[in-house]
């Protein structure tokens, strides 16, 4: 499901009060990780994720790994914050459209 901006600019008023949920270390994603982030995704729908990395472009690669392996959609990244977004089987946040 792809965002359109007034849809990203809601769930981005929505994130501004979260705080990271998930924190992705030095060592990358493990399968207990991406279990535990897709636990997360279902039950909040919308999340932030502190990814560690030395530069912008690793963080941008695990960023978007990240997005691929759950299936979420990026709504924002900040420096080393990320903000994701999956619908639920069970929606509890209403988009615009």
């Amino acid at each position: 499901m792809a965002l359109n901006q007034a849809q990203k600019r809601h769930l981005r008023k929505l994130a501004h009060a979260l705080k990271p949920v998930i924190i992705v270390g030095n060592a990358g994603l493990s399968e207990a990780l991406l279990k535990e982030l897709d636990s997360t995704l279902e039950h909040h729908e919308l999340i932030k994720v502190r990814v560690n990395g030395e530069d912008r472009d690793a963080r941008q690669a695990l960023t978007e790994e990240l997005c691929e392996k759950c299936r979420g959609e990026l709504v924002q990244t900040i420096g080393h914050i990320a903000v994701l977004y999956r619908r639920a089987e069970k929606p509890r946040l209403q988009l615009p459209s």
